[in-house]
């Protein structure tokens, strides 16, 4: 699935750990790398903080769109 490559190539060109990813998610750090090799899915709330984190459209992570584009700031 092309979101599960996109988030594991943005993890991966911003120098990020599964770890990380894993702690923000509050999972263990084998379960992202079940998602990164396709074997789980993602849960929405997950994608959610993931856009989040990253400052990424979801458009842009589901694979609507090629273009990276910044989440507009809550004021």
């Amino acid at each position: 699935m092309l979101y599960k490559k996109r988030l594991k190539d943005l993890r991966e060109e911003r120098e990020i750990s599964q770890e990380k990813i894993a702690k923000i998610l509050g999972v263990k750090q084998s379960a992202i790398s079940k998602y990164e090799t396709e074997k789980r899915d993602y849960k929405i709330e997950d994608l959610i903080k993931l856009c989040k984190f990253y400052n990424v459209s979801a458009d842009y992570i589901l694979g609507f769109t090629n273009t990276i584009k910044s989440l507009p700031n809550k004021k």
